[in-house]
């Protein structure tokens, strides 16, 4: 397997521009599966905290950079939708969010905010000892004794620092979601229909909002918190406009 990633093939969601070189950092093995962007990237293209791979191993080896309450040292640990980054040196945190066109952006939040994380669930299954499995969109996997209230599709918002569910958002009528890929990725609203295709095509999923609304596709909705709509004291990180080199 190559170590190199090339800019012209990184995923669309990748907040690097494409033409500026030819190589990038590549995301280690992790959560996120290919679309899973560097750390490094996020700290060195999009927040401009370094200028290179050296300085990010520096600031990860301080320990004070957290991606879900949990401390990181590998710069190439991929980053993705819903995530939270804490810079408690810094006092800073983000939330991970799909922007216009399906590229991931940072929405700045406040520490209570930075203390849970959003999945939405993507498998259930029963494991070892009769309890539960839920998986995430991330790949992570969340542990339950009684599943019956949890369906696919369905957003569950996780404490960062005991793992525990602190709250459950069905996927049904009414459910505010936002679009996470394809030509309405980063807009929001409410579920008005969702549409059962017969056979092995895709569900659909009308949307309403205060613009005209949308269709698409329900895999590419994710039902959300009004307060990740964005507040009066949340902002936009500034994205990045170049790609910097790998070391």
């Amino acid at each position: 397997m190559t170590r190199h990633q090339k800019r012209l093939s990184v995923p669309k969601s990748w907040p690097v521009e494409r033409k500026e070189g030819t190589f990038t950092v590549k995301a280690a093995a992790g959560p996120h599966g290919e679309s899973g962007v560097p750390l490094l990237i996020v700290l060195r293209d999009v927040l401009g905290y370094v200028d290179s791979k050296k300085e990010a191993q520096y600031a990860l080896n301080q320990q004070s950079v957290l991606v879900n309450g949990d401390v990181v040292s590998d710069v190439r640990r991929p980053i993705g939708m819903f995530d939270i980054l804490a810079f408690t040196e810094r006092e800073e945190y983000y939330r991970v969010f799909p922007d216009e066109g399906g590229r991931l952006s940072l929405t700045l939040i406040d520490a209570d905010s930075a203390s849970s994380r959003l999945g939405k669930i993507v498998r259930k299954s029963q494991v070892t000892g009769g309890k539960f499995q839920l998986t995430l969109h991330d790949g992570s996997n969340i542990v339950v004794d009684d599943v019956s209230e949890y369906s696919n599709k369905d957003s569950i918002v996780i404490d960062n620092e005991s793992k525990d569910i602190v709250a459950h958002f069905p996927y049904e009528e009414g459910a505010l979601v936002t679009a996470v890929a394809g030509s309405h990725a980063g807009d929001i609203g409410e579920v008005d229909e969702i549409i059962v295709t017969p056979g092995s095509g895709n569900n659909s999923v009308i949307v309403d909002n205060e613009d005209d609304g949308f269709e698409t596709i329900e895999q590419y909705v994710v039902v959300i918190d009004e307060n990740f709509t964005g507040s009066d004291d949340e902002s936009e990180a500034r994205q990045a406009t170049d790609g910097g080199d790998d070391e």
